[in-house]
């Protein structure tokens, strides 16, 4: 487990003594899932199960026009769907468990693309993305369940889209973090030429891993397929995680053997 190192000052005969107050890291990384059009939060309760055991804060949340508000499913927007993640993500990182500096943002297909655009307005340092759908930018106060005919969507996603003019490819070529990147072998409503212009707008990551699950569709309606995809998501998390507490770890040795260095100083002297 981290530790984290806190300087303190202790009273005693009206001066104080310097010392240094070490506790388990209070803070711990947090996770936001989000579903994708037609879905809820039901579809990723088990994930987050196997997410939080890895030692984190998980939130799922549906989306407006789904489930409880489903009677507004015909007026939803792209905008109001982007509103609903920010306030998720604006919750979850107020959380007093949550480091603000750890937040791991996992979204599928509509839900994917929601999440590539809240990386350029919130801080996101995790974000993986399964078969994560694209739209054009205009017609964005639409009502979302009217786009695929009006912007013809079976052709557009038939190509490779540029980055520049996509308000979703434009925020992953700015992500800095990490990013794993699922695509379903057999998606015939999220093709290959999404996932490659995804693919090719990461260009400033610290790392991208890319996965395909064997004969999925895009639902992941094989019960095979969505366990593979749990597999690939809690292992990517896994090592994310570590490898950032790892970072906390090695800083922390590095303080505890400043100090070891100085307090064998002190006891040659005396």
């Amino acid at each position: 487990m981290p530790v984290h190192d806190d300087v303190v000052h202790i009273s005693v005969r009206g001066g104080k003594l310097a010392g240094t107050l070490i506790s388990p890291a209070p803070r711990v990384p947090g996770v936001l899932l989000v579903h994708g059009w037609g879905g809820s939060q039901a579809q990723y309760r088990e994930r987050a199960h196997e997410v939080a055991a890895l030692g984190c804060v998980c939130l799922t949340f549906d989306m407006s026009g789904h489930v409880a508000t489903q009677a507004r499913r015909e007026e939803v927007t792209r905008a109001d769907n982007l509103a609903d993640i920010l306030a998720a993500y604006d919750f979850l990182v107020a959380h007093p468990y949550v480091d603000p500096g750890c937040i791991a943002v996992v979204g599928s297909s509509y839900g994917g693309y929601l999440a590539a655009i809240l990386t350029g307005l919130r801080d996101v340092r995790w974000l993986a993305l399964r078969a994560p759908a694209l739209y054009k930018d205009e017609d964005w106060d639409l009502p979302k369940h009217l786009l695929r005919r009006k912007q013809d969507l079976a052709r557009f996603r038939s190509r490779v889209v540029p980055v520049e003019g996509n308000r979703a490819l434009h925020a992953c070529a700015a992500f800095a973090g990490d990013v794993l990147l699922v695509e379903s072998e057999r998606d015939t409503i999220v093709p290959r030429p999404v996932i490659v212009s995804y693919r090719s707008a990461f260009v400033h990551t610290h790392s991208l891993t890319y996965r395909v699950i064997k004969d999925a569709d895009h639902a992941l309606s094989d019960a095979r397929a969505r366990t593979a995809y749990t597999s690939i998501l809690v292992h990517w998390l896994e090592e994310m995680m570590l490898g950032a507490r790892g970072r906390v770890r090695a800083k922390t040795s590095s303080v505890r053997g400043s100090q070891r260095e100085a307090s064998n100083l002190v006891e040659k002297e005396a």
